[in-house]
Formats: structure tokens, C-alpha cells, sequence
């Protein structure tokens, strides 16, 4: 039997990464063989992927990262099964390395056989089951091409990358004040112009049936009821229901008495209030059209035309 020193187990560990023990188990198993200490380590991680195939790996670390040039970027989600394991540093530098060879790789599929340390990522992702003891895989994987790309990371839970049409006046800035955004508010597409019609229609009717429906619970313990919107996105409102809207708030103002020399001052905001309550879709769902969470007087598409530039694209991943 061969004298097993700590120098191999810790070789052993820093290439594979398993623990003390598992390390010198499997080079006494190989008599000191360490190639074949590292077959036995691959081997048991099969045998633990096999067994927690079915496990749910809705934690982990979410990763951007960003080429030297600010032309591309990449996002993943290593996942794993605990939040305990999601926040070991260990854990959180693999998926730093792993989102940092994905960079180079073009979809899912290429990165998963990329080479990682001598085997693919496929397999890097066996053997780390083996060695945590946990489900471990790629649950995300999303990439960014545009003139200029930025990223922001929240805590390892959401990752964000936002593509700019120019990397001139403070890009860099713009792109994370952007991709911040994109983390915390959850847009889907850009602009509400990108909303095909029949799910808008859907959405409002599903909308306003949730609205009647609090409704009539309201109404029943006497509390203020909640008003239903006609409308609930720009894309619906045309320029003739925008006129007849203005028409209508003028006629409110006419009733309240207000002299007409001063509706110019009141019309404007409550014509806002009117499009703001009548296109909650867009605030949800569109980047461009959302308040921007740094000074919510002005839309995101504001902030970023006062900027001169224009966001052509952004991805976000987050965990779960």
C-alpha cells in the first residue's frame, strides 16, 4: 500500500476540490495513483447526480461578467440546492470561473463542453455534486453583444446585463445605473411598443376582472374601492382616446369653476396622472417605460436620452 503524504491529498483537493477525507480515501483506493484518485472522485459524483437527479437547485450564485472591451457579456446561474452552499465562497469563486470561461462560449450547449481544468463543464458539474453533495448545475445562461455593456450583481441572487448604443459620455455609469434597474424592477422587453396586441388585450382583460372581483370584497367591508382602469398600456392609447381624455379633464376643470387662463398649468399633470394610471402593463414590464428607480420623476428612457445615449438590449437572470 502506498504512503499517502498530505502534499497529495491537497493536490488532489485543489484540482477537484472535494474534501480532505474524500481525497485521501480515494488515493488509498488507487494506491496512490493520482489519476486514478480523480476517476474515483468522478465516479462518485455520478453516483450522487444519479440519486439527487430529481432534487430542485433553485440556489446558488448568479454571475455577470463582462469582456475587456465592453462589446459582450454573460450571464449564468450555477445552481445548487441550499442557500448555505450558494453563499460559500468556494462555491460563489467556481461560479466566477465558470462565468469567465462561458464569456468565450456562444450558447448553453458550447459552454457545457467547453474544457474546465482537463474535463467539460458538464462534467466539472458531476463531480461537484460528488464533492458537495448537492445537486449541482447550469440552470441560466444568457449573452449580450452591443457597442457598450455594462452589468450589475445583486448579492449573487439577480444579474443583470444591459447593452448601450455608445460607450461615449460615462457609459459605464449608464449601463450600471440601467442594469441595476433591470435587476430590481424585472422588465421583460424594452418598450411597449414590442407588446404583441392579442397579449395585451388578454392581460386587460385578466386585469380588470381581478380589479372587480377585490372589488365586490371592498364594496362588502366598506372599503374605498379601487378603480378600474379602461386602459393598461400606451399601446393603447391612441391619439384620438389621449384628445378625449385632455377634452374630459377640461370639462372637470370647467366644472370645478377653474378660470381657463390657468388649465394650461393644471392640464399637463392631470394628463399624466391619466397615462400613468392607464398603462401599469408598460411600468411593469417595460424597461423604457418604467420610473427609473434613482429619480422617479423621470422614465428610464428619459434618464438615458438626457445622457445621450440609447439602451438597444438588456438579459437578467436571478435564482429560483
Amino acid at each position: 500500500m502506498a504512503n499517502i503524504t498530505a502534499a497529495e491529498v491537497k493536490k488532489l483537493r485543489d484540482a477537484t476540490g472535494a474534501g480532505m477525507m474524500d481525497c485521501k480515501k480515494a488515493l488509498v483506493e488507487a494506491d496512490g495513483n493520482f489519476d486514478e484518485a480523480v476517476s474515483i472522485l468522478r465516479k462518485k459524483g455520478q453516483k450522487v447526480a444519479e440519486k439527487r437527479a430529481d432534487r430542485a437547485s433553485s440556489e446558488g450564485a448568479a454571475i455577470a461578467v463582462v469582456n475587456d472591451a465592453k462589446t459582450e457579456g454573460v450571464l449564468i446561474v450555477l445552481g445548487c440546492e441550499t442557500d448555505f452552499v450558494g453563499k460559500n465562497d468556494d462555491f460563489v469563486a467556481l461560479a466566477q470561473s465558470l462565468a469567465e470561461l462561458a464569456i468565450n462560449c456562444n450558447d448553453q450547449e458550447s459552454f457545457l463542453n467547453a474544457d474546465f481544468g482537463g474535463m467539460t463543464v458538464a462534467e466539472k458539474m458531476i463531480e461537484q455534486t460528488g464533492v458537495i453533495g448537492e445537486k449541482v448545475q447550469i440552470n441560466d445562461f444568457k449573452k449580450l453583444t452591443a457597442p457598450f455593456v455594462g452589468a450589475y450583481i445583486h448579492g449573487y441572487k439577480i444579474a443583470a446585463l444591459v447593452g448601450l448604443a455608445s460607450g461615449e459620455n460615462s457609459a459605464d455609469v449608464v449601463a450600471k445605473d440601467i442594469a441595476m434597474q433591470v435587476a430590481s424592477m424585472g422588465a421583460t422587453t424594452l418598450s411597449y411598443k414590442d407588446f404583441d396586441p392579442a397579449f395585451v388585450a388578454s392581460e386587460t382583460e385578466a386585469r380588470i376582472a381581478v380589479i372587480e372581483k377585490d372589488n365586490i370584497e371592498r364594496g362588502r367591508l366598506g372599503k374605498h374601492l379601487i378603480n378600474v382602469p379602461e386602459y393598461i398600456s400606451r399601446a393603447q392609447l391612441t391619439d384620438e382616446i389621449v384628445e378625449a381624455a385632455k377634452t374630459s379633464l377640461q370639462e372637470e376643470l370647467r366644472a370645478e369653476g377653474k378660470p381657463e387662463q390657468i388649465w394650461d398649468r393644471i392640464l399637463p399633470g392631470k394628463l399624466e396622472r391619466f397615462i400613468s394610471d392607464n398603462t401599469t402593463l408598460d411600468q411593469e414590464k417595460c424597461l423604457l417605460d418604467q420610473n427609473f428607480i434613482k429619480d422617479e420623476k423621470q422614465s428610464v428612457a428619459d434618464y438615458v436620452t438626457s445622457k445621450g445615449n440609447e439602451v438597444v438590449s438588456f438579459e437578467r437572470v436571478a435564482l429560483g
